[in-house]
């Protein structure tokens, strides 16, 4: 914001000589910006990178010692593995969490107080995810299509935490499970995982049989 007090007029158009190209007014960047929005069409966004040697970019396989704390949720659905992933990937942002979608906006306006990022990045696509994509306090850690989706949290917390999807077949039907993982090693970090491990079950299996009954 800062620097908005500088003036940025162009002075100088040797460019458009060394590279012609059609300029745009103000006001048909603004429109094509909207209508890129509007058809999910969006390539980048603010959110979308930090540096590589932030401690938020530390991936799951990276970690040297063994996850203690973790919970996991399964059911077994008779819906094929692409409608289910497809599911599975639209979850955040404006679709929101499928189910207690006040507790998801709950724990991101507490991020919110404590600095953090919260809920309003949202996501960059409705449709589509890719690795390194933004889903409101998370990000894609790893996808593969049909079967997996890691997402790293970017929220504050007394350590580390990943939520995983993953789908697997089980004879003529297929495993749609989710899994908590959460490093710390700090007593108030244990502390907080205990604290919160009561809400897991009503919110992973809830969201687990929502996918399943979407699509």
């Amino acid at each position: 914001m800062e620097g908005l007090v500088n003036e940025v007029v162009c002075q100088d158009y040797m460019a458009r000589q060394l590279v012609p190209f059609q300029l745009l007014t103000y006001k048909q960047a603004v429109v094509k910006a909207l209508s890129r929005e509007e058809q999910d069409r969006v390539r980048t966004r603010w959110s979308d990178a930090y540096p590589p040697a932030h401690e938020l970019a530390v991936k799951l396989h990276e970690l040297n010692e063994p996850l203690e704390y973790t919970t996991s949720y399964s059911l077994v659905s008779h819906k094929s593995a692409s409608m289910l992933f497809k599911s599975v990937c639209e979850i955040g942002g404006r679709e929101g969490w499928f189910y207690y979608n006040w507790m998801w906006r709950m724990r991101g306006g507490i991020d919110r107080l404590f600095m953090g990022v919260g809920s309003a990045r949202g996501r960059r696509s409705y449709s589509n995810l890719e690795v390194n994509d933004v889903v409101d306090f998370w990000r894609v850690e790893d996808l593969q299509s049909d079967k997996r989706l890691l997402l790293r949290a970017e929220m504050k917390l007394p350590g580390k935490a990943w939520l995983e999807f993953t789908i697997s077949p089980q004879g003529h039907d297929n495993v749609l499970s989710v899994t908590a993982y959460y490093y710390t090693k700090t007593l108030f970090g244990r502390l907080y995982w205990y604290a919160f491990l009561p809400f897991h079950h009503f919110i992973f299996v809830h969201l687990i049989e929502q996918i399943d009954k979407r699509n």
